[in-house]
């Protein structure tokens, strides 16, 4: 990996309250299919997977957001080096108030589909989408995002035209 331009972390705050709202419904879920004993057993089967699936999504999303973003002249990297989006893929960057995007963040249009991939609270990839934020500080990611922009616009202009 090339050397670091711009690094994201999620701050401590923002990830406790992140996994302190998983474990309060996730809790909450469970107790409910637990005790309810009028409910039908569906109902209380479906509360119980959903609740127990939120308690391991906020794990997951706790030791997951403790890495940081890398961004670097080859794309967008995580911390333990898998890549998020490598930069020739990347066709442009979207921060807008009406754009499908997680919050406090941004999403990257690819240029081809690149896979399925999540990092909860920190960012995911859908087809020709990643979307990064959720965690992140605002102004963070707006940094990046700016920095993201530029760096496209330069690549585009050494590319010939045609």
């Amino acid at each position: 990996m090339n050397q670091p331009i711009q690094r994201l972390r999620a701050s401590l705050p923002r990830r406790a309250t992140s996994l302190a709202i998983h474990l309060a419904l996730g809790g909450m879920l469970v107790w409910i299919a637990v005790t309810s004993a009028t409910m039908p057993f569906a109902w209380r089967a479906i509360l119980l997977g959903f609740g127990t699936g939120l308690v391991i999504l906020a794990r997951e999303g706790w030791c997951e957001s403790a890495q940081a973003l890398i961004l670097t002249t080859e794309g967008l990297h995580q911390e333990n080096g898998e890549v998020i989006a490598p930069f020739d893929l990347i066709a442009s960057v979207d921060r807008g108030v009406f754009a499908f995007k997680p919050s406090n963040g941004f999403v990257l249009r690819l240029t081809r589909p690149v896979g399925f991939a999540w990092t909860p609270g920190m960012w995911w990839r859908v087809g020709r989408r990643v979307g990064v934020g959720g965690v992140t500080s605002g102004a963070g990611a707006k940094s990046m995002a700016d920095t993201l922009a530029m760096m496209i616009v330069e690549r585009d202009k050494q590319r010939p035209a045609g």
